[in-house]
């Protein structure tokens, strides 16, 4: 049983409020909407390379494959992703090509899907805020006025990152900025929240997440923090809770679930004790 207040679902309110010191943000989708569609590019390529291989299932059952298991690893680096399905590829009999060609294949297919709203956005053509998820700069203003320390963790490639995050407006409201990075076994978002707590000496309840992947709240929630699922309507930005990205951030262990961050005061109030 959840309960609502505003456009707040308070799914867990088992956590201790009010004593917050760090947020952690994922980027893609719960900040920035650049690369929104990601999805629909990441889901054909891998149809494609699985439909190749010696035992792939029918065309139907190899969507329904590729979808799950996009859900399940959203938010992790995109090689990690690439890697899985060129096991994948084994696993069919098949022989894959190294998951860091496939990462390129998924890069370029992305690039032509988002290079006008990156150059629209550097032109000022697009207003920064029309890619953002609405209330984002809102939350993140709000945080720092409680003199919380903010932290980007994407999976995407950190200087993909850095120079989105730049181009939003948003990067001076974050202590530390991190992505993926060549040494992709050095970097993890689990890797950033131990580093949170332990550099700083805080406890899990002073940490707090916001995300729309399944990582970074199944990560947050095995660390004793607390857990923001952000089921954001990336395409529409109509501020209305997607019901596939909910589902899937319940199951990961959120405590509180919105759609974006246009209750950003609403929020704020819960996660600090302050109604």
């Amino acid at each position: 049983m959840t309960a609502r207040t505003s456009t707040l679902e308070i799914v867990r309110p088992d956590v201790t409020r009010g004593a917050i010191r760090h947020a952690l943000f994922d980027f893609d989708g719960t900040l920035s909407l650049i690369r929104e569609g990601w999805q629909q590019v990441m889901a054909p390529l891998m149809v494609a390379v699985l439909a190749e291989t010696p035992a792939a299932e029918p065309p139907e059952r190899l969507q329904e494959v590729v979808r799950d298991y996009i859900d399940r690893t959203t938010g992790v680096q995109t090689i990690y992703q690439m890697i899985g399905l060129a096991d994948m590829v084994r696993e069919r009999g098949g022989e894959p090509l190294e998951p860091a060609e496939y990462k390129q294949r998924y890069l370029d297919g992305l690039w032509e899907r988002i290079k006008d709203r990156v150059a629209g956005l550097r032109e000022g053509r697009i207003p920064r805020r029309d890619l953002m998820v609405p209330g984002a700069e809102e939350v993140l203003a709000g945080l720092a006025a409680r003199g919380v320390r903010c932290y980007l963790a994407s999976g995407t490639d950190v200087e993909f990152v850095r120079d989105e995050c730049a181009a939003l407006g948003l990067a001076g409201y974050f202590w530390q900025i991190h992505g993926a990075i060549a040494d992709y076994r050095s970097y993890s978002k689990a890797q950033v929240i131990r580093q949170i707590l332990s550099e700083y000496d805080v406890q899990g309840h002073q940490l707090v997440t916001f995300g729309d992947g399944f990582v970074e709240i199944e990560e947050t929630v095995k660390a004793g923090g607390i857990a923001v699922g952000v089921a954001s309507d990336e395409a529409g930005r109509s501020g209305a809770v997607d019901a596939w990205k909910r589902r899937r951030l319940i199951e990961a262990g959120a405590h509180v679930i919105v759609p974006d961050f246009q209750d950003a005061n609403a929020l704020l109030a819960y996660l600090f004790a302050e109604d």
